[in-house]
């Protein structure tokens, strides 16, 4: 099957790539650099925030599964966000994955049964201090994901999202940078310890294979409890 990462060469996004890879599928990987992609896989130059019309040559005439994998971590209080922190947090986490999806869907018609993935995160069900622009952002990836789903249904093609917690990838490094930071971290969950990128694509994979043939409209977490439980 053929499947599209977009933000694959790092992170969540290559864990993804080379898991599907690695169960023999063909993958296309779109990011800025290409890092360290297998040399079965693919690679696309591509700027989510640019013009992105090219992708359409590039892709498969079918395509099976899409994952949107690029994000930001912008965390500032409230009165230190600027319009512009606003403003990029969108462009990267909702209309990079508005225009990838309406360059791919003619590819993604063509699949007996398609499969779109996003990403939310545990901040938009569980408010958090420093998150509004981030959340905000992500929050309207959760309603993207519930109204393409809806509006993609009768052509087969089911949309969902994750929404993790902090997970341990090169984008949340500063979060984790040292002991102290990252047994802090850690103690916040519920689980007492912060995700995996490993852990994410499993849940990434899932969601993209047949396994999941009859789930789309869902936000699922993999948050290590964060959103539901709490320690006492």
């Amino acid at each position: 099957m053929n499947y599209l990462v977009v933000g694959g060469s790092s992170g969540i996004g290559l864990a993804l790539v080379k898991k599907l890879s690695a169960e023999g599928h063909q993958v296309f990987s779109a990011s800025r650099k290409k890092g360290d992609l297998p040399d079965s896989v693919t690679f696309i130059e591509l700027d989510v925030i640019g013009e992105i019309e090219a992708l359409k040559q590039d892709l498969p005439e079918v395509l099976d599964g899409i994952a949107y994998c690029p994000g930001t971590i912008n965390l500032r209080p409230f009165n230190r966000l600027t319009e512009t922190d606003f403003l990029n947090d969108f462009k990267v986490n909702v209309l990079g994955a508005v225009k990838v999806i309406q360059a791919a869907f003619a590819a993604l018609k063509k699949s007996e049964s398609a499969s779109i993935l996003l990403f939310s995160t545990v901040a938009v069900q569980t408010g958090m201090s420093f998150h509004a622009s981030i959340a905000a952002s992500k929050g309207a990836i959760e309603g993207l994901t519930r109204s393409l789903a809806a509006e993609f249904a009768p052509s087969k093609i089911r949309v969902n999202a994750l929404a993790p917690s902090l997970t341990a990838t090169p984008l949340a490094q500063n979060l984790i940078a040292t002991p102290e930071r990252k047994e802090a971290s850690d103690k916040r969950h519920p689980l007492g310890r912060i995700g995996t990128a490993e852990e994410l694509a499993d849940a990434a994979y899932f969601l993209l294979s047949k396994q999941s043939s009859w789930i789309t409209g869902q936000v699922l977490g993999i948050d290590g409890g964060m959103s539901s439980i709490r320690n006492l």
